[in-house]
């Protein structure tokens, strides 16, 4: 008797286990484009509802097709009785785009400017000063104004603060993406200057790669990531910036522990678009002029939802001499439920050709356009430290996302 109570216990346990593992493994977030079927696979008794319309179900497979562009809510219950799992679903207008793989510069100009590091003010008298003790500002933060006076650049933080002759000065700033006032009294140092001891940039250049084009919004995805200040490693709070043509002058190979890098010098003359926004996904904007930049219209493909992407080989393209050519690579993981950073697959390069120019992925090839079975699916992001034919990327549809919030 007791053997048979254990045996229908194991049995239980057996059963709540394959059950919640099931259940578990139904992704919490799911995109996908207009029109576009859903398949779940799951075991009996586990039902899939819209809020109103129940999915048709089968002890297998449950299918539903999403039409209406906008977010939609789905409720995974037990027998039709307990609600264990929601799902949210973004459905997104089906568009194309043009994948381009060209090098590019890039230039980012803050708002307001970056505090970026601090240090002590030798006064007049010869006494060391911190002006910025107490007041709250830290590096990372964006100085916006100075007695309601707005500065743009660091010139303008300068001129501002000489203005003050010594006195008492409200200071606004952005920290955390929040506004915050506070009181700094400025130091007239040994060379009649006045100080408050913040260093601070204004702008950040760098080379990248422009992933797509939309030639319906005239508007551009490039990088997979964002530009981040070199000193804070904050992502930088952009007021405007623009993209432009460069020239490629050596590629430095990347080896173990050791990246390598694309280093270029921007074309006079030669911009091509204007940045709007630097997220953690990229930057995105407007192409300018369309004339600078290499686009091939006949190259106009389907993004691919996230949920078509399958492991095995793909393409990237990639401009690395000037020439944008197709390389072979493999992916080897894909992280349906990642929508929270850029680390959406797992990606090796294959192509032996490219290994040899570069090693694998290098600096300013991040933004690398992917495509698999004639759609794009994503872009590079990130190179392994200790394995530069390694990396990750970033799915397309989140690219298309951020793309849309600026049209």
């Amino acid at each position: 008797m007791k053997t048979l109570r254990k045996l229908s216990l194991l049995f239980v346990l057996f059963f709540v286990y394959v059950y919640t593992i099931s259940i578990d493994n139904l992704p919490k977030n799911i995109s996908i484009f207009e029109g576009e079927q859903i398949n779940f696979s799951t075991l009996w008794g586990v039902e899939i509802k819209r809020k109103d319309t129940s999915i048709e179900t089968s002890s297998n497979l449950e299918q539903t097709t999403f039409n209406n562009v906008g977010n939609e809510e789905l409720v995974v219950s037990l027998f039709d009785k307990i609600d264990v799992k929601t799902i949210d679903v973004n459905v997104m207008e089906e568009v194309e785009v043009i994948p381009i793989g060209e090098v590019i510069g890039v230039k980012l100009y803050t708002s307001g400017v970056l505090v970026v590091g601090t240090s002590s003010i030798e006064g007049e008298d010869g006494n060391i000063y911190k002006p910025f003790e107490g007041t709250g500002i830290q590096e990372g933060d964006s100085i916006i104004e100075v007695n309601q006076n707005i500065v743009n650049n660091t010139e303008e933080l300068i001129t501002q603060i000489n203005k003050t002759k010594g006195q008492s000065t409200e200071v606004k700033y952005i920290s955390n993406e929040e506004e915050k006032i506070c009181e700094i009294t400025p130091v007239k140092n040994i060379d009649g200057e006045y100080k408050i001891g913040l260093w601070v940039r204004d702008s950040a250049a760098g080379v990248g790669t422009i992933t797509f084009y939309n030639e319906q919004t005239n508007s551009f995805a490039a990088l997979g990531h964002a530009i981040t200040d070199i000193d804070t490693g904050e992502i930088i709070s952009t007021s405007s910036g623009e993209i432009d043509d460069v020239n490629i002058m050596s590629i430095v190979k990347g080896t173990k522990e050791e990246p390598g890098k694309i280093q270029g010098s921007l074309k006079n003359n030669t911009t091509i678009g204007n940045i709007y926004k630097n997220t953690k996904y990229g930057i995105y904007g407007v192409i300018k002029n369309a004339d600078n930049l290499k686009i091939n219209y006949n190259n106009k493909m389907k993004v691919a939802s996230r949920q078509e992407i399958k492991q095995g080989s793909a393409k990237i393209l990639c401009g690395v001499e000037n020439q944008i050519k197709e390389y072979d690579i493999e992916i080897q993981k894909i992280y349906l439920n990642n929508n929270y950073d850029n680390k959406s697959m797992l990606i090796k390069v294959t192509d032996e050709e490219l290994i040899n120019k570069t090693g694998g992925i290098i600096q300013g090839m991040s933004g690398s356009p992917i495509i698999q079975d004639g759609k794009f699916i994503g872009a590079v992001t990130h190179v392994f430290v200790n394995d530069p034919q390694i990396g990750y990327a970033v799915f397309g549809d989140i690219m298309v996302n951020q793309l849309n919030e600026i049209n």
